[in-house]
């Protein structure tokens, strides 16, 4: 049995910047995510992605950040279950949990936070016929290595935010880069889209907006992506990769059964503290959903910082949540 006071189901950028905040308030915190290695998706799918929204950093790639992260909490020494899922939780007596994973694992904490991200999840396929044919063979729904399309052709599909930065990001290391969009305005941040327009002006991109996927080509391995515009002609892309970045479909597994309160995949919380419907669970990141909730990494940061102070009470429930400031060579300290 692992004791802790809070159990962090999931450990992305938000569930380590937890681990921050709870280590200030003297809290211990257990990590569990069904990844093998910690960063969540970051470090899963866009290790390499760079990022631009991070105070303090103009851009930083998302593993970097992971990494930055890591030496943050260090002194907060916590732990991790890394390769397992969480199946079952127990309520006991006091009002604590003991949690169970998929390999048998036993956690018990006085409070649960999650912050699984999207949760289970797999990338969202275009609806090309024949798809499954050059799956590994020329497409690819992520970017792992950004090296491997060096001097390559390559075609992006997609208007998010994604696929603005991945175009954008590879515009310098493919030979040819091709963004396809079945609209002619783009779903991501205007600051990225008009970055990926600028590069197309410059002719260091091709951008085909209004234009449909119908079909892949090859012999073996990708050849070409065949689209069709919206005056109903047919153009043939030449492509060595073709990489759709429609984003993920998320799934909840096991937490879809714990008696919260869920919408859309998502879980419902109050925003004065992130709690769920089920005292001492709590849900921060892109698995929550509110009134207004922006799916931002600095999002999860700010609801992770409010989480902590109300879960306080529950690890500490005969002491009250102050500070004491000092002045140490003119410096306020606590």
């Amino acid at each position: 049995m692992i004791n802790t006071d809070i159990c962090i189901i999931g450990a992305g950028p938000v569930g380590l910047f937890a681990v921050f905040e709870a280590g200030l308030l003297k809290m211990r915190c257990h990590l569990i995510d069904v990844l093998p290695q910690v960063g969540g998706q970051l470090s899963e799918i866009y290790p390499h992605k760079p990022i631009y929204d991070i105070p303090g950093y103009p851009s930083i790639t998302a593993q970097q950040l992971i990494d930055n992260q890591l030496e943050q909490i260090k002194p907060f020494a916590p732990s991790f279950t890394l390769g397992e899922r969480v199946e079952h939780i127990e309520r006991q007596d006091d009002g604590s949990f003991i949690l169970s994973t998929s390999d048998h694992t036993k956690v018990h904490a006085q409070v649960i936070v999650i912050a699984g991200g999207l949760g289970c999840f797999e990338p969202r396929k275009p609806d090309i016929q024949n798809l499954h044919l050059y799956e590994g063979k020329g497409v690819d729904y992520m970017v792992k290595d950004p090296a491997k399309y060096k001097d390559k052709r390559i075609v992006i599909a997609g208007g998010g935010d994604s696929a603005l930065d991945w175009t954008y990001h590879l515009a310098d290391i493919a030979q040819q880069i091709t963004l396809i969009h079945r609209s002619d305005s783009f779903r991501g941040a205007p600051d990225s889209a008009e970055k990926v327009f600028k590069l197309a002006q410059e002719g260091k991109i091709n951008l085909l907006l209004s234009h449909n996927l119908s079909n892949l080509q090859g012999n073996g391995s990708l050849t070409a992506i065949e689209t069709v515009s919206k005056e109903k002609e047919t153009i043939a892309v030449e492509a060595d990769y073709f990489i759709p970045l429609y984003g993920l479909t998320p799934k909840l597994g096991p937490i879809a059964d714990w008696g919260l309160n869920i919408d859309k995949n998502a879980i419902e919380v109050n925003t004065f503290d992130y709690s769920t419907n089920v005292e001492r669970i709590y849900a921060i990141g892109d698995i929550n959903t509110y009134p207004g909730k922006l799916k931002l990494i600095l999002c999860g940061y700010h609801e992770a910082a409010l989480m902590c102070q109300s879960a306080f009470k529950f690890v500490y429930p005969d002491q009250k949540l102050t500070f004491k400031y000092t002045t140490v060579n003119g410096i306020n300290t606590f």
